[in-house]
C-alpha cells in the first residue's frame, strides 16, 4: 500500500518529515491518527526502518489496537509490539530491567480491587475507619503522593528499614497511611497502575546504561494525543528519543480536557521552545463535520487564549445550521430530545447513528425516562443506566419493602448498609422461609429472638420499616429521603466519598417529586414502582441498534452522524466547580469536543427552571459564545431572561480572574466609591485585592468589584 495515497498536502508533509522534532497540530476530524499510522508505514516501506525500532505511543488500549490494525494493513503482520499505551510501555521497560533495582521480573501488577484490598489491610493495621477516610479518598491520596518520585527508593530500596522508620516516626495519619501502603506493596513485590510509568521514569533517570539501551533501540518515537500527556510521560518520551532525536508528536491543544489527571496544554503549546528548530505542521482540513457545525465550533473555541490560532475548514458539503432549543424545564427538554430523535429516525437514520452527550452522568435521568416512555432503544456508555445503578436499585428496593416486601428487595437491602446479615444468616432465613412457606422478611420477623438473628442488627432494619409502614399521606420523595437517612444508607455513601452516587440519589428524589406533580393526587407508591419495573427490565430488548448516551469525556475520540448536546446550562456545562480562568478554558474545550463529534447534524438544548440545589438554570455562556448567527434558535429567549443570564455570566467570569492584566502590587486603580488608590496585595485564592486609597484608608475589594486600572 502506498503510504502517501489520498493524503492532503499538510498530511503528506507530516508523513514525509521523518527526521528531527516534529509537532503536528491536528484539529478535530483532520485525520491525525491516519497521519500517524501512515507515517509509521512510510518509515517501514520507504525508509526500510525495522518496526522493532519504532515506538508509537497512545493513551488507550483501544486506540493502540486500532493503530496496530491499520499498520498491519499497510506493512503486513510484522512486529508491532512497540505500538502501545504509556503504561504498557512502562511495564515493558520494567519487565526487562526492574531486576537492576533488586526486584524479581515476575512482580505483581495490582488492579483497582487489589489496591483496595491492600488499603483495607493498612486501615486494619492502623485502626482506621471509613469515617476517617474513605477507600476512594485513600486511593486518590496514594496517587497524589506518588506524583513526587521521591517515593520510589522507599519502594525499591534494599532494606525495609527506611520505610519502617518513617512509619514509626510519622505523626501525620495520612502520610503514615501512605508509607504503610508502600510497605504492603514491598512485602509482595507489587506495583499499582501509577507505578508503571513512575518506576520506568525513575529507572531511566538513575541508570544511564539502561536509559541508553532503550534510547538506542527506538530510532523513531511517535506520540499520539500529545495534548493529554502529563509531565512524567513527557519526560519518558524525551529520554527515549534522546539518542536519535527523532520525536514526532500529534495532538490538538483545543482538545486538552484531562488536566484533572495531569495533562497540561503547555506541553504541546511550548514544544517549539523545548526543542528549538522543530517543524510544526498544522492540519485544518476537517473530514468529519459540515461547514455549519464547524462555524459554531470555531466561534466557540476562538474565545480561548491558550491555543494555536487556526480555523477548521470542512471538506464535506453543507448541512443544517445547528438548532438550539430553550426549554421551560428539564422535562420539556427531554421531550424535545425524543421528538428530535424520532425526526431523525423518520428521515431514514438508524438509532445507532445518534448520540446524546452531556457534562455529567446525573443529567441522564430525565433523558432516560423520556426515552423509555417513547420506547426508543438506548445504551449508556461509560456508566450504568440510571435505574440500573446500584444506589438507585437499592433506594427503590427500600420503597418496595414497604409496598411489597418481596424477597428480591429484602435480599438486596437487608444488609445495605451492613447489619451483620451475611451469608450464614441469609441461609438460615431462606431455609426457614422455605419450610414455612413465607417470605424472607416474614422469616426475619418470626426469628428476631433467635440467637442466630439476635447478634445482628436486623432488629434495627425491622424497626425502620415498621416506623413507616403506614406511609399513606406522605410524599414519596419525603418517604424515601427518611428511609435512606434513617437506615444509614446516605451516611454510608458519604463515608465512601462517592459524590456521583450522592448526586444520583438527589436526582432520584427530584424525579419522585416530578412524578407526584405530574400524576396528581391519585398517584401511589405502587404505581411508581410499577413504572420503575418497566424501566429496569431491559434484558429482553435488542440493544444493538440504539441511541448512545454518554458524557463528553467518554465521547472523546468518537464520532456520530447526529449529536445532541444536552443541559447546556451554567453550573452544569460549564461545571459549577469551575473556579479559575484556566479551568473555564478547559470547560470550553470540552464543549468544543462535544460539538466536533457531530458529522451531519448538531443539536443543542438547555432548560430553564431551578436545579436540585435551588439555583436558577441559566443558558450556558458557550451558547452565547457560538454566536446567534451560527445557531438556529428554535425558541427565542425572552430579552429580560437573556439579559439576566448575561449579567450572571459576567459576574461569574469576573470571579475567575482579575478584571485586567497586569495586576499586582503597585498598580494604580480607581474605585467607583473610594476613588483612586494603589494595590498592596493580590490574593488570587480569595479572589480579592488589598488597596490603599489616596484618602489613606485601606480596603479589601473583590476582583469583580467596581474597580478599573488607571
Amino acid at each position: 500500500m502506498d503510504s502517501l495515497a489520498g493524503l492532503n498536502e499538510a498530511q503528506r508533509r507530516a508523513v514525509t518529515t521523518t527526521e528531527g522534532y516534529v509537532r503536528v497540530v491536528a484539529g478535530a476530524g483532520t485525520g491525525k491518527t491516519r497521519t500517524l499510522t501512515r507515517r509509521y508505514g512510510y518509515l517501514v516501506e520507504a525508509g526500510g526502518v525495522s518496526p522493532g525500532h519504532i515506538l508509537a505511543v497512545t493513551f488507550t488500549n483501544k486506540a493502540a489496537n486500532e493503530m496496530k490494525q491499520r499498520v498491519r494493513s499497510m506493512v503486513g503482520d510484522g512486529d508491532t509490539g512497540y505500538i502501545c499505551t504509556f503504561h504498557a510501555l512502562g511495564l515493558m521497560i520494567l519487565k526487562e530491567d526492574l531486576h537492576t533495582l533488586g526486584w524479581p521480573q515476575n512482580f505483581l501488577v495490582l488492579d483497582e480491587e487489589d489496591k483496595n484490598s491492600l488499603l483495607r489491610t493498612v486501615f486494619e493495621d492502623m485502626g482506621m475507619t471509613l469515617k476517617e477516610m474513605s477507600l476512594h479518598k485513600a486511593a486518590d491520596l496514594t496517587d497524589d503522593m506518588k506524583w513526587d518520585l521521591a517515593y520510589v527508593p522507599l519502594l525499591t530500596g534494599e532494606s525495609d528499614a527506611p520505610l519502617l522508620e518513617l512509619i514509626d516516626r510519622e505523626q501525620n495519619r495520612r502520610k503514615q497511611m501512605f508509607y504503610r501502603y508502600l510497605y504492603e506493596q514491598r512485602k509482595i513485590y507489587a506495583l499499582d497502575f501509577e507505578d508503571l510509568v513512575d518506576m520506568a521514569v525513575a529507572l531511566l533517570r538513575q541508570n544511564q546504561e539502561v536509559r541508553e539501551k532503550w534510547a538506542r533501540r527506538f530510532e523513531y518515537v511517535m506520540v499520539d494525543e500529545f495534548q493529554d500527556i502529563d509531565g512524567k510521560q513527557y519526560e519518558l518520551a524525551d529520554m527515549l528519543s534522546s539518542c536519535h532525536k527523532n520525536l514526532f508528536v500529534v495532538g490538538d491543544p483545543d482538545q486538552t480536557i484531562y488536566t484533572w489527571r495531569g495533562a497540561d496544554v503547555h506541553f504541546i503549546l511550548d514544544f517549539p521552545n523545548r526543542y528549538p528548530g522543530c517543524e510544526t505542521v498544522i492540519l485544518t482540513e476537517n473530514y468529519r463535520s459540515t461547514p455549519q457545525i464547524l462555524a459554531a465550533a470555531n466561534a466557540l473555541i476562538e474565545k480561548n487564549q491558550q491555543r494555536v490560532e487556526r480555523q477548521l475548514h470542512a471538506v464535506n458539503g453543507p448541512g443544517p445550521v445547528p438548532p438550539y432549543y430553550h426549554a421551560k424545564d428539564v422535562g420539556t427538554e427531554a421531550k424535545f430530545v425524543v421528538s428530535r430523535l424520532k425526526e431523525l429516525k423518520a428521515a431514514g437514520n438508524d438509532w445507532r447513528d445518534m448520540a446524546i452527550l452531556y457534562r455529567a452522568h446525573y443529567v441522564s435521568r430525565s433523558l432516560e425516562d423520556a426515552l423509555l416512555h417513547a420506547k426508543i432503544p438506548y445504551a449508556v456508555y461509560g456508566g450504568m443506566e440510571f435505574y440500573g445503578r446500584k444506589e438507585i436499585k437499592d433506594a427503590i428496593c427500600y420503597l418496595r419493602m414497604l409496598a411489597v416486601g418481596d424477597d428480591l428487595a429484602f435480599a438486596r437491602v437487608v444488609n445495605e448498609p451492613r447489619r451483620g446479615v451475611g451469608k450464614k444468616r441469609m441461609a438460615f432465613l431462606r431455609s426457614y422461609a422455605q419450610a414455612k412457606g413465607c417470605t424472607l422478611y416474614g422469616a426475619l420477623l418470626d426469628n428476631l429472638d433467635h440467637p442466630m438473628i439476635q447478634s445482628s442488627d436486623a432488629a434495627g432494619f425491622v424497626s425502620l420499616l415498621r416506623a413507616y409502614e403506614h406511609y399513606d399521606g406522605m410524599k414519596m420523595s419525603e418517604l424515601l429521603s427518611h428511609l435512606l437517612t434513617e437506615s444509614g444508607y446516605m451516611k454510608m455513601l458519604k463515608q465512601l466519598g462517592d459524590g456521583d452516587r450522592l448526586d444520583n440519589i438527589a436526582e432520584l428524589l427530584q424525579s419522585l417529586e416530578e412524578y407526584e406533580t405530574s400524576a396528581g393526587e391519585a398517584c401511589t407508591l405502587e404505581d411508581f414502582l410499577s413504572e420503575v419495573a418497566l424501566f429496569t427490565d431491559r434484558d429482553r430488548e435488542d440493544r444493538k441498534d440504539s441511541v448512545k448516551l454518554m458524557t463528553v469525556h467518554n465521547a472523546k475520540g468518537l464520532e456520530f452522524p447526529h449529536v445532541i448536546v444536552c443541559s447546556l446550562n451554567e453550573g452544569v456545562f460549564p461545571s459549577r466547580k469551575t473556579d479559575t480562568a484556566e479551568r473555564m478554558e478547559e470547560e470550553r474545550r470540552l464543549c468544543y469536543v462535544a460539538c466536533t463529534r457531530a458529522e451531519k447534524s448538531l443539536t443543542l438544548t438547555e432548560a430553564a427552571g431551578v436545579s436540585h440545589e435551588g439555583t436558577a438554570r441559566y443558558p450556558s455562556r458557550f451558547l452565547f459564545e457560538m454566536g446567534k448567527e451560527h445557531l438556529n434558535y428554535l425558541v427565542e429567549l425572552d430579552p429580560t431572561w437573556a439579559g439576566e443570564a448575561r449579567r450572571y455570566i459576567r459576574s461569574t467570569q469576573k470571579r475567575l480572574s482579575p478584571p485586567q492584566d497586569p495586576l499586582g502590587p503597585g498598580v494604580r486603580v480607581e474605585h467607583a466609591l473610594f476613588g483612586k488608590g494603589t494595590v498592596l496585595e493580590v490574593d488570587r485564592d480569595q479572589q480579592c485585592l488589598s488597596i490603599r486609597f489616596d484618602s489613606g484608608r485601606e480596603r479589601t475589594i473583590r476582583f469583580d468589584g467596581p474597580i478599573r486600572l488607571i
